[in-house]
């Protein structure tokens, strides 16, 4: 609110270091919220990256059963039978190879929530006295994704 002459109230001192409280309590609360989303973000994909790897080891077991029916109904009119058991099995492991070099990847990729670590650090920072010039300047309400708070 603007004073009959146009300009804003001075709040006092007292007022102001009354606001403190509230204000930590605010960017905790906001930091705890990031955290949760960050973490949901981790979670989708360590699942995907467990979900490839149920999928490998469901596909070594087939391997297990193309092992044993490649040994028995192999090419054994082509080739001997122990090199077209061998032939299925090497397609197979390759699949199964493939599966989790991908799956292990995206557990990988789960990490840890590193924004709101660095987010609480630079708190942290501004609240020792610490921080940057470009840390102390106040933002326009939005997350790193871009949606308002």
């Amino acid at each position: 609110m603007s004073s009959a002459s146009g300009q804003s109230p001075k709040r006092s001192l007292f007022k102001l270091l009354s606001d403190v409280p509230g204000l930590i309590v605010d960017l905790f609360r906001q930091e705890i919220e990031n955290l949760k989303q960050e973490l949901v973000d981790k979670v989708k994909h360590a699942g995907v990256g467990v979900g490839l790897l149920a999928g490998a080891g469901v596909i070594a077991l087939f391997l297990l059963g193309t092992l044993i029916l490649a040994g028995i109904y192999g090419l054994a009119e082509v080739l001997p039978m122990w090199a077209s058991a061998l032939i299925v099995a090497g397609v197979l492991l390759l699949i199964v190879a493939i599966l989790v070099l991908v799956g292990m990847r995206q557990l990988k990729a789960s990490g840890k929530p590193i924004e709101t670590i660095d987010s609480i650090k630079t708190d942290v920072q501004v609240i020792r006295g610490t921080a940057p010039a470009s840390a102390t300047e106040p933002t326009t309400g939005t997350t790193s994704k871009g949606q308002s708070s």
